[in-house]
């Protein structure tokens, strides 16, 4: 869970002031993206951004609706927005939980537990935000539209960017209510994402960041028609996309990032690509599991028994390859064989970066009907335990990289570097 909020500014009083909005992103990346195209549609306005609820006309609240600690983060912000301030436009995906609003509360979360808000939309809802802030704090006269940079208000610093690609997920992962909140898939237009991709670039951006809920899914919900940038005819593809993102990057000297890729054949086409440099040689690769059994109950879209495979054959296509991957313990009905069989999998994989979540019970999700739910001090317990493989596994291919040279991208260097640095 991560949050983002905004620099405060004088504030003031009268009539004739320009608003000013107070803005909390809470969530994941693509979260952000929805923040980030909100304030830019704000600053586009002429309106003005405060980082206290007390000193800001009105107050967005972006939300996250996954798993149980997420909703009350997000329901706690609210309440905090609400008592200093009493103003409160909410969005994001815990504003899609438990049904539309329909303005008298009826099945909507956050209507049931702050009645008082202004308005409540779902996630990527820029024009919806948009309107609540126009009725209740109406917008200047003259916009100061000079004021957006081309590449758009960001939350990130300033040398990286995620670029998001699509909107929602077609799988149904029985531990997952995304598709619920987020809809179907939903593929921006190739051009579209490009264009951005280069304006982020020509800012100084030196790292792109793409995300989605599904990268290796892009295109499929338009059967991955042809789309047109610079001029020329491009397929709205995961590896056409890769390419042309390559060509822009190298123009500026900036690397490239792949986020939330599904092991779908189709990625071994990328390799090549991540293998020359055009693209970093790194995926972020959501496994969940590697027993086929628990991979079922999960309703994952692979069966996880030719991973080993995968992963051996990107290695040989690109050695340099990094592998971060995310993980579940004690999945309802995991036996400790299935939670064994992780384990090989992590050592046997060698999994560069790996993190893991104890089950939990997300309201909504299919897998909380499923039989052999675990307590939950064996899920904590299991989770320690995977962490204590995983980081040995870490552990162990780091140090094969001791005396090695490489190119770092720098997050921050205290005293022009005298007292360290962060870099990636």
């Amino acid at each position: 869970m991560t949050q983002a909020t905004l620099a405060d500014a004088p504030a003031t009083n009268t009539p004739t002031s320009v608003p000013k909005i107070g803005f909390v992103s809470l969530g994941c990346p693509k979260a952000l993206t929805d923040s980030e195209l909100i304030l830019t549609q704000l600053r586009a306005e002429g309106y003005e951004t405060s980082k206290t609820f007390a000193g800001a006309d009105l107050v967005i609240v972006n939300t996250c609706g996954f798993i149980d600690d997420a909703v009350r983060e997000s329901l706690d912000t609210i309440g905090e927005a609400l008592a200093e301030n009493g103003k409160v436009i909410v969005t994001g995906c815990l504003g899609a939980k438990g049904g539309k609003d329909t303005g008298e509360g009826g099945g909507n979360l956050v209507r049931q537990m702050h009645p008082s808000v202004l308005a409540v939309t779902g996630p990527h809802a820029t024009q919806e935000v948009m309107d609540a802030v126009h009725l209740h704090s109406p917008k200047p006269h003259d916009p100061f539209v000079d004021l957006v940079p081309a590449q758009g208000v960001k939350l990130t610093p300033r040398h990286y960017a995620y670029l998001k690609i699509s909107e929602g997920c077609n799988h149904r992962c029985s531990f997952c209510i995304i598709p619920s909140m987020r809809g179907d898939l939903v593929s921006r237009p190739i051009g579209d994402v490009l264009g951005e991709a280069q304006r982020l670039f020509e800012s100084g951006v030196k790292e792109l960041l793409v995300i989605s809920q599904d990268t290796s899914a892009y295109g499929v919900d338009v059967k991955y028609r042809t789309g047109f940038w610079d001029g020329r005819p491009v397929k709205t593809h995961m590896t056409d996309l890769c390419e042309k993102l390559s060509d822009i990057a190298a123009l500026h000297g900036a690397w490239v990032r792949l986020h939330y890729v599904y092991p779908y054949p189709h990625v071994d086409h990328v390799l090549p690509l991540m293998a020359s440099g055009g693209v970093l040689p790194y995926l972020d690769v959501p496994f969940q599991h590697s027993h086929p059994d628990v991979l079922k109950r999960m309703k994952r879209p692979a069966s996880g028994e030719k991973n080993l495979e995968r992963l051996q054959r990107w290695r040989e296509a690109c050695p340099e390859i990094v592998i971060r991957s995310t993980f579940i313990a004690g999945f309802p009905g995991e036996t400790e064989a299935e939670f064994e069989h992780l384990l090989s999998f992590i050592r046997e994989a060698e999994i560069d970066r790996a993190g893991c979540f104890a089950y939990s019970a997300v309201s909504g999700a299919t897998a909380n009907d499923l039989p052999g739910m675990l307590p939950i001090a064996v899920r904590e317990e299991r989770r320690a335990r995977f962490m204590e493989v995983a980081e040995a596994v870490s552990s162990a291919k780091l140090a094969r990289r001791v005396g090695a040279t490489m190119q770092v991208l720098i997050d921050s260097a205290p005293a022009l570097g005298r007292k360290g640095g962060v870099g990636r």
